[in-house]
């Protein structure tokens, strides 16, 4: 069939790599000039199975009653006058009911596991190379109830066919040493083996390349103003051009991966998404020469759990990513949320780069209140879905891309 993808992130960019392998004719609608310029730009970097429990857990509404009012909480709740966001806002309070959490992170576990799987299959088949890491992810605990609890969560994972392993803080020293200055805050940790990191702007960049090779079609600088239906089927896109000239895109079926913007683009054929956009921050600070060997910055991907940060090493930079703020589409940069990136960061390795030379960036994860992804074929037989995955579109972008072609 001949396809069109919106989107040119990580997520699209799979998911018309994994239709082209299948024998379709694909093309791929982005507005920005190159793929994975927006939420995949800056991203943690974790390509991470050991973290799919979600933002919506038990624990969620006590945590955002604590963090009401500071600037530099983790989870941060903008109220607005948007109806969107507040139902949004019920429906995650929902899902942090025990047995939903329970069912979202069975869901997310099967589905990172499986891109983590697909991932690894597409490196081997096409050699792509993105400051990869395979040493694994250390989950560190600096607060004596986050590791009491990471005990019953490593059972769990552990039950369900991970090898992740609880760790004393000497223990968490000799996989990272770089944490031997933190090691005295530390309660204990858990290493995730088999997890991953890299970059996932260069792994777009270059699986756009490979797809290309595949007869994949970019077009880059076009925005989408609308999709339209006829007969009960999608019949058209329409498209601001490289030029700025509205355009008619037809095709014989349509895969929306336009991340937090999907929303907007669909509600005009009555598509309702329970997608909001959370802001998230990244900092990428340049390693100091001799930061390799002597320890000065990590080279195991880290996941702060108190500060819910996480921290990968991509090539000569450190990526400092996380924090959840949800104030609607706005995308600028609040300085106070990216210092207190730095600081943390430096707290747990001060001698890993200097902090004026930090480079700031945010960006809208495509949040539903599950953190489960949408994917699949939409109330219009033509028009499938792959969108919504929140805070792990890279984790899961691999899988979810297979899983859609397979669909298709």
């Amino acid at each position: 069939m001949k396809i069109v993808v919106l989107g040119a992130g990580v997520v699209g960019t799979a998911s018309a790599w994994y239709l082209a392998r299948a024998g379709h004719d694909v093309t791929v609608l982005d507005r920005q000039p190159e793929a994975g310029l927006e939420t995949s730009f800056a991203n943690g970097g974790q390509v991470s199975v050991s973290h799919a429990e979600p933002w919506a857990n038990p624990t969620a509404p006590f945590k955002l009653l604590q963090w009401l009012g500071r600037e530099d909480a983790p989870l941060l709740f903008r109220p607005r006058a948007d109806l969107g966001q507040w139902v949004w806002g019920m429906r995650f309070l929902y899902e942090c009911l025990p047995w939903r959490t329970r069912r979202n992170t069975e869901a997310a576990f099967a589905l990172a596991s499986y891109s983590r799987d697909c991932l690894r299959e597409l490196r081997r088949d096409t050699g792509i190379r993105y400051h990869e890491s395979e040493r694994g992810i250390l989950h560190i605990y600096t607060e004596r109830g986050l590791f009491e609890h990471a005990h019953r969560e490593v059972a769990r994972l552990q039950a369900r066919g991970l090898d992740v392993q609880i760790k004393s803080p000497g223990e968490c020293v000799a996989i990272e040493p770089a944490l031997a200055h933190a090691k005295d805050r530390l309660f204990g940790g858990a290493y995730a083996a088999t997890d991953e990191s890299g970059d996932a702007h260069v792994f777009t960049q270059r699986l756009a390349e490979l797809a290309r090779e595949r007869g994949v079609h970019f077009r880059f600088n076009v925005s989408v103003t609308g999709i339209e239906q006829d007969a009960g089927r999608v019949s058209r896109v329409v498209i601001d051009d490289e030029v700025g000239i509205e355009e008619s895109v037809r095709a014989d079926a349509y895969v929306v991966s336009l991340g937090s913007y999907s929303p907007l683009v669909l509600r005009g054929i009555g598509i309702s998404l329970p997608i909001y956009p959370v802001k998230g921050y990244s900092i990428t600070i340049p390693l100091v020469s001799g930061a390799q060997p002597d320890h000065r910055a990590p080279t195991v991907s880290i996941t702060d759990h108190a500060r819910k940060i996480v921290i990968a090493r991509l090539g000569g930079r450190l990526r400092v990513a996380g924090t959840a703020e949800l104030a609607g589409y706005d995308t600028e940069i609040n300085e106070v949320r990216c210092r207190a990136l730095v600081n943390r960061c430096l707290e747990l390795f001060p001698e890993a780069g200097n902090p004026e030379d930090a480079q700031y960036w945010t960006g809208l994860r495509p949040a539903t209140p599950s953190n489960l992804p949408i994917i699949g074929r939409s109330r219009y037989p033509n028009l499938y879905l792959n969108t919504g995955h929140g805070t792990l579109g890279w984790t899961m972008a691999c899988g979810a891309a297979r899983a859609l072609a397979d669909i298709v």
